[in-house]
């Protein structure tokens, strides 16, 4: 791998582009049977929303990981990540009256949880 394209992958601006591209177009995609700028708007909504999430989880993860003993370090983290998410995610679009907003947030959803319990998972197998 060469020293650019390292620094690309490691870079936070990078992958929060890149979520909000993403999770933002399917938000966009969701939404796509109602009327502008409704799907542009959850869209945008949720493309910012992304970028935040991935901006902080690995934070987070890492932080609470390393606090909680136990088991309780493996499966707290990603369970605290998800339902924050879900708060998170349902209730800015309810307020940005986002209309398909199960729809919405699923799959980033799905993916912030995933790789919050693979993440969780590897930091735990490191533990001492």
């Amino acid at each position: 791998m060469s020293v650019a394209f390292s620094r690309i992958a490691r870079s936070s601006a990078v992958h929060m582009g890149v979520a909000f591209l993403a999770m933002g177009g399917w938000a966009f995609f969701a939404n796509r049977g109602h009327p502008m700028p409704r799907p542009l708007l959850a869209g945008v909504v949720q493309g910012l929303l992304s970028a935040c999430i991935t901006l902080f989880l690995k934070r987070v993860l890492e932080w609470l990981s390393l606090r909680l003993p136990g088991l309780a370090g493996l499966f707290l983290p990603p369970a605290i990540a998800f339902l924050v998410s879900v708060v998170l995610l349902s209730t800015i679009h309810r307020l940005a009256g986002t209309p398909e907003i199960l729809a919405t947030i699923v799959v980033p959803l799905t993916v912030a949880t995933s790789y919050a319990a693979i993440y969780t998972y590897t930091l735990w197998r490191a533990r001492p």
